[in-house]
C-alpha cells in the first residue's frame, strides 16, 4: 500500500517539472512595432548657402486605424519647384495612444533608419541625402533636391522605415538603397507620397 500512496507523489512532480521545462523553452514574443496613424513631411527650402528661405510646408499620410492596419490612408501631395533643395523632416506619431514615434525613433537612432525609393530617385528627378544632426544615417532629416529639368510634373517617394537592420551592411549608407531587405530588420512604414513638381 506504502508504494501506491507514494505514485501520485512522484507522477505530480513529474508533470509538474514537465510544464515548467515546456513553459521556459516557449519563444519569447515578438516586439510588433508601434502602431504609426499619422507621417508628416515637412519641407522648408534652402537656398545655395543652406539658409532657409520662405516658409515651411508640409504633406501627411494619415489613418486613424493605423497606416498598417487601415485600407486606405489618406495621403496628402508633395509640392516641390524644379531646381530647388529642401530640409525635409519626418514626424511620425500614433494618435490613438498620443504618442510621438519620432522621439522613439530618434533614442533607438542605432536600431532604425528610413530609406527613399521610387522612379522619382532612380530616375534622377529627386536626389536625398541623410542630414540628421547628430551625424546617424537615420533619415528623420535629409536634404532634398528637385531636378531643374525633371522632364516630368508628377512623379512619388516612397518612404520606407526599417527597424532592427544591420546598418554597418554594404549599400545601407545609401537613402536610396535598393536593396534594404538584404540589410535584414523589419518594415515599420511602408507609404508612397504623391509629388507635384512646380515650375
Amino acid at each position: 500500500m506504502k508504494n501506491f500512496q507514494k505514485f501520485p507523489i512522484y507522477l505530480f512532480a513529474t508533470l509538474a517539472m514537465g510544464f515548467a521545462s515546456c513553459e521556459s523553452e516557449d519563444p519569447v514574443p515578438e516586439n510588433d512595432g508601434e502602431l504609426i496613424t499619422d507621417v508628416t513631411l515637412t519641407l522648408q527650402e534652402l537656398d545655395e548657402s543652406g539658409s532657409p528661405v520662405g516658409t515651411p510646408f508640409s504633406a501627411t499620410a494619415s489613418d486613424p486605424e493605423g497606416i498598417e492596419v487601415g485600407a486606405t490612408p489618406t495621403i496628402e501631395t508633395v509640392t516641390v519647384k524644379k531646381g530647388k533643395t529642401y530640409r525635409m523632416d519626418i514626424t511620425v506619431t500614433n494618435s490613438i495612444a498620443g504618442e510621438d514615434i519620432t522621439a522613439e525613433i530618434l533614442e533607438e537612432a542605432d536600431e532604425h533608419q528610413f530609406f527613399f525609393l521610387g522612379g522619382a530617385f532612380s530616375s534622377n528627378i529627386l536626389t536625398i541625402a541623410y542630414d540628421d544632426p547628430s551625424g546617424e544615417l537615420l533619415g528623420l532629416r535629409t536634404e532634398l533636391g528637385v531636378s531643374s529639368s525633371p522632364g516630368t510634373n508628377n512623379t512619388q517617394m516612397q518612404v520606407i522605415l526599417r527597424h532592427a537592420l544591420n546598418k554597418s551592411y554594404p549599400g545601407a549608407t545609401n537613402p536610396n538603397f535598393q536593396d534594404y531587405a538584404q540589410a535584414g530588420g523589419e518594415t515599420d512604414l511602408d507609404i508612397t507620397f504623391p509629388v507635384v513638381i512646380e515650375n
